[in-house]
């Protein structure tokens, strides 16, 4: 699944080629996807520019004068720009088609991914509502981490991959911030100090900020909005590697299952 690096990539990548664009014309092939798409949505952005293209944990947002398309790329879509008379294949679902001549292009094998509308009068959408904040902004550190997970009996691993503690910290960039923090993932989140903690908020920072610098994480068919796959895969320490050996200590990785991931970590190294 892409996570919050590769959804970062997608939206930097897309948004030179359709932000201060018209929308022409959204061609909806498939609409049952996750959620279905609104039988509305083709009415109420043909003719609109969009305003601007932002992110929200892994959540895209292409805004217009009259509200928001949600787009969230599940568990194997991606976004690339066509040209717009560029035959669709089996799996390309949507096309946004813009008045420079080209399209957005939804390309959704599962159909995991979704295209909604949250107007701009309403209230904010029940998915966006409960989010915690960015890991990359200002409301997002160590404190914030250690006063909510006081008393929190689930391993840490899965308290920082919870979305209303911080959102976009995904499977493999939680294994990676764990490793470079020198935590354990599977210790209990309260029994961890604020000193730990801190250093833990800046290892998320940094990793994530690292795999959008490397265009994201490409295990599987993930490419960028500009049809380039991420590169972050070269840097992984930990995640995928278990049974192998660590690069700081040499000693074996240990490879176990946390919350039904699979959750790599280094003996030695972690603690």
């Amino acid at each position: 699944m892409p996570e919050l690096p590769e959804v970062e990539t997608t939206c930097r990548g897309i948004e030179p080629h359709i932000q201060g664009r018209t929308v022409k014309q959204l061609v909806v092939r498939q609409p049952s996807l996750r959620w279905p798409v609104p039988d509305n949505l083709p009415r109420l952005i043909k003719g609109r520019m969009i305003e601007s293209v932002e992110r929200r944990a892994k959540y895209i947002l292409l805004n217009f004068s009259n509200g928001s398309a949600i787009l969230h790329l599940g568990m194997s879509g991606s976004l690339r720009i066509i040209e717009a008379d560029e035959p669709p294949m089996a799996h390309d679902h949507i096309d946004m088609v813009l008045d420079s001549g080209r399209a957005l292009r939804f390309t959704d094998p599962r159909r995991f991914g979704c295209w909604l509308w949250q107007g701009a009068k309403q209230e904010t959408h029940k998915l966006l509502a409960a989010l915690g904040p960015e890991p990359l902004s200002d409301q997002f550190d160590g404190e914030r981490l250690y006063q909510l997970s006081r008393g929190r009996k689930s391993a840490v691993k899965t308290f920082i991959m919870d979305n209303k503690n911080v959102v976009g910290v995904g499977n493999i960039y939680a294994n990676e911030a764990l490793f470079a923090a020198g935590i354990r993932p599977d210790r209990a989140a309260g029994n961890i100090s604020r000193q730990r903690y801190l250093v833990l908020a800046d290892e998320i920072k940094a990793v994530l900020a690292n795999a959008i610098k490397q265009g994201g994480t490409t295990l599987r068919d993930f490419v960028g909005g500009d049809g380039k796959p991420g590169y972050f895969k070269q840097q992984l320490k930990v995640y995928g590697r278990g049974d192998e050996f660590c690069v700081v200590c040499k000693g074996e990785l240990t490879e176990i299952r946390l919350g039904q991931r699979s959750t790599v970590y280094c003996r030695r190294c972690q603690r």
